[in-house]
């Protein structure tokens, strides 16, 4: 009877979800056609198929024809959608409830196939019975070592097979590892150690100069460990190396641990301030790795070739993820390079890759070579692939699939696009979007707070409309949870609410995105790099895409400035000019072609090199901030004369007369 009683329950609540998820509209409607089925079959005396086909008619004749349209085009996607989902939820409950930990499932995997090879790096080969015995000395000496469950331990190297191993074996006694970028220095890098409460740190000995500089800023004092030869030795650390050879190979003294426990610190990537340190729960790692196995259908037989940075989300979890939770071999490359990539992956036979941010445009720009035809990738997945090279990409490289998906490290609603849709970053169903809470919700143009109705309600962006992206909340569900930052009034910025019923609680991307009529969404801007011009919205993304196709690749960075006696910003491109050899007047010709004239950049500063993060991310807040000021700015700046319709060098007396007003744009 219980039993009984809690399963009703639980169809109740559901069935109440789904009511919720209607709009007033939709129930109007719904209530307008039962009546007119009821008022026919039972008054006018039609049978109940002749009923049904009236209906129906008279639902597609006011407007229905184009949600049936959408229901047709998108019904086969949102099913394999619907699908993956449910998977993910099973095995996420499954888990729970056998108390699971990343280790756990890798273990079951090493119990499958000791000696298939788990990492290729540099030609060695690392089984996964290799990595579990490394894993289990690293476990084994900090155990010693006194370290406990909810101690931090952070890891500052490049990438190869030992870093996992390192924050894997720290897991297996609950200690968290503090994954921070190799880029990292001084300030920053102090930044990360502190605000992670670090116990100790290992790093590569590669960068020991860099642990050395940070060491006066820390706020604590820490042990250090060391892998690798020193670059410098003006430190003294504790030899890993060494001490992991005395260390026993066998499993470590349990540690209870939760599907639900913290494994790892992720740190934003900092393009916008100081690295946040993003939470990453053993659940996280789980359904972030699965999903990418699920909708791209990946296999055990398959090798992945990753050459992103493993401190960051895509390379340490949605790559290492496969090897761990899917049993698939990873080749690991300590860092990219574009000359490389094709020849690796033609030599290790790899049937998969991974991109991010601007790597596919590097590989575009590379001259041609026999392995970029030779190879056997039929997939490579990842993120900020520009829609302007999508397809030349895919007939230069033959790569059949670009599976483009959109997410944050912390957050809870990411999106994905398996079918190869050019430009989407993933999709959401028009169908039942009650099943999957994410929505675009339209923000203030300059404030970039959200907009609400007279209600206190956020407003959704429709089809067609920008909005920023936001995903429910929902408490007790892993899948929905916002675990957040490390720093509490970090996470609480990244919460809304009222978004989708009075009293709710939705998680900020920052993210601005658009919908199209079939649920595909496309990626535009972040918050606060959309800028207003001439009253116009200027999407920096456009501007790049389009002077980065003009120049023939080149890096190139769009951003808003200000200038005196103007509302809004002003376009500046800062584009990336080596050789000196970029003609001002065919790009001024070509943007004309292009760009609407309130997207057209006022000001150009060509630069030697453009910053970009460890995610191969272009950076330009210090940009935004040096502006066109020849006295702070040594590269050659340029202005768009209105009168002569040209860009001209903005010397001492040109910036005078912008800031007195005296030269108009």
């Amino acid at each position: 009877m219980q039993a009984s009683r809690s399963a009703e329950f639980s169809f109740a609540r559901k069935l109440s979800s789904v009511v919720r998820g209607l709009t007033g509209s939709m129930l109007r409607k719904l209530a307008a056609f039962l009546a007119l089925g009821v008022t026919l079959s039972c008054y006018v005396g039609f049978s109940c198929c002749l009923t049904t086909v009236i209906v129906f008619s008279v639902y597609l004749l006011t407007g229905g024809h184009k949600f049936a349209l959408v229901v047709c085009r998108t019904i086969r996607r949102d099913l394999k959608g619907l699908f993956v989902l449910m998977k993910l939820t099973l095995g996420v409950r499954y888990y729970l409830r056998k108390n699971a930990t990343v280790p756990a499932l890798f273990q079951n995997n090493v119990k499958k196939h000791p000696n298939r090879a788990c990492f290729i790096y540099e030609d060695k080969t690392w089984t996964f019975e290799d990595v579990e015995k490394y894993s289990n000395s690293v476990a084994n000496f900090f155990h010693e070592a006194g370290y406990r469950k909810g101690d931090v331990v952070s890891i500052f190297m490049e990438s190869r097979p030992e870093y996992v191993c390192f924050w894997l074996g720290l897991s297996k006694i609950g200690v968290v590892g503090a994954l921070i970028n190799f880029n990292q220095r001084d300030k920053a890098f102090a930044h990360s150690l502190n605000v992670s409460q670090s116990k100790g740190l290992i790093f590569g000995g590669e960068l020991s100069q860099a642990v050395k500089d940070v060491l006066p800023l820390l706020e604590n004092n820490l042990s250090l460990y060391s892998s690798g030869s020193l670059a410098t030795n003006d430190i003294t650390p504790i030899n890993l190396d060494q001490m992991l050879q005395k260390s026993p190979t066998y499993p470590p003294h349990y540690t209870q641990g939760s599907f639900r426990d913290k494994l790892f610190y992720v740190y934003t990537s900092g393009t916008t301030g100081l690295p946040k340190a993003a939470i990453v729960t053993h659940t996280r790692f789980y359904y972030m790795s699965t999903a990418i196995r699920h909708f791209f259908s990946i296999s055990s037989s398959d090798v992945l070739y990753d050459t992103l940075p493993l401190y960051h989300t895509a390379g340490g979890i949605l790559g290492i993820g496969q090897a761990f939770i899917g049993g698939v071999t990873v080749v690991i490359r300590r860092k990219f390079s574009a000359s490389q990539f094709w020849s690796d992956c033609t030599k290790y036979n790899c049937t998969i890759a991974q991109y991010i941010g601007e790597i596919c445009r590097y590989l575009l720009l590379q001259p041609f070579r026999p392995e970029e035809t030779q190879h056997r990738v039929r997939l490579m997945y990842g993120n900020g692939l520009r829609p302007q090279i999508w397809a030349d990409f895919q007939k230069r490289f033959g790569v059949k699939v670009m599976g483009e998906f959109y997410g944050a490290t912390e957050g809870n609603c990411n999106i994905v696009n398996f079918e190869n849709k050019v430009g989407a970053v993933g999709f959401t169903t028009r169908i039942a979007p009650f099943l999957y809470p994410v929505t675009l919700i339209r923000v203030d143009e300059d404030s970039g707070e959200p907009l609400r109705d007279r209600h206190g309600m956020c407003v959704h962006a429709q089809p067609g409309e920008t909005g920023e992206l936001v995903g429910k909340i929902v408490k007790g569900n892993p899948l929905r949870e916002f675990d957040g930052y490390v720093n509490k009034k970090a996470s609480e910025k990244k919460i809304v609410e009222n978004v989708f019923r009075k009293g709710d609680t939705a998680f900020l991307t920052g993210d601005v995105l658009m919908m199209d009529d079939l649920g595909y969404m496309y990626f535009r801007d972040r918050t606060g790099d959309t800028f207003r011009w001439k009253g116009e919205n200027v999407s920096t993304s456009e501007v790049e895409g389009t002077i980065s196709n003009v120049l023939k690749l080149q890096d190139a960075v769009a951003y808003g400035v200000e200038v005196p006696g103007y509302e809004g910003r002003a376009g500046m491109a800062a584009i990336v000019d080596e050789t000196n050899s970029i003609d001002l007047a065919d790009l001024n010709q070509a943007l004309q072609r292009s760009l609407p004239p309130y997207a057209r950049p006022v000001f150009i500063r060509l630069t030697k090199e453009v910053d970009t993060t460890g995610t191969f991310k272009l950076k330009k807040t210090d940009l935004r901030k040096e502006g066109y000021d020849p006295n702070g700015v040594k590269d050659r700046l340029y202005y768009m004369n209105a009168k002569a319709g040209m860009f001209q060098p903005i010397t001492q007396q040109v910036y005078k007369d912008i800031c007195d007003t005296k030269i108009r744009f």
